[in-house]
């Protein structure tokens, strides 16, 4: 079976996104079903797979970061609209045997992500 993963980094102070509200939803078509609503940890992972039960189907999959209240309570000063509030990322799983790994680097004005191992 197949598992979904993640790990954030903070690019602009250089260590892990820790304690960072990630939701992870299916996509239907134009609506969106909430799966999972996880924090990372102190290394910016979650403790174990964001998915990896019998839910872990192919399909269109959304992760939402909710990269600005990290920021905030590092003592980051942002406007009342930040520019990243959240950052998401719409990704497919194709194979339901493969580890589908989600790394976000993030600073309070640009990130980047990839398909990990």
């Amino acid at each position: 079976m197949g598992r979904l993963t993640t790990h954030i980094l903070d690019t602009a102070n250089g260590v892990p996104g820790a304690e960072i509200k990630v939701e992870l939803f299916r996509v239907n078509g134009s609506s969106l079903e909430l799966l999972r609503t996880v924090f990372t940890n102190t290394d910016g992972r979650t403790d174990s797979p964001i998915l990896d039960t019998e839910e872990f189907a192919t399909g269109k999959y959304q992760l939402v970061f909710h990269t600005a209240p990290y920021f905030t309570l590092r003592g980051v000063e942002l406007p009342d609209v930040p520019f990243l509030d959240d950052v998401v990322i719409r990704f497919g799983i194709a194979d339901t045997h493969a580890h589908y790994h989600v790394p976000l680097l993030v600073s309070p004005y640009s990130f980047s992500t990839y398909r990990g191992s």
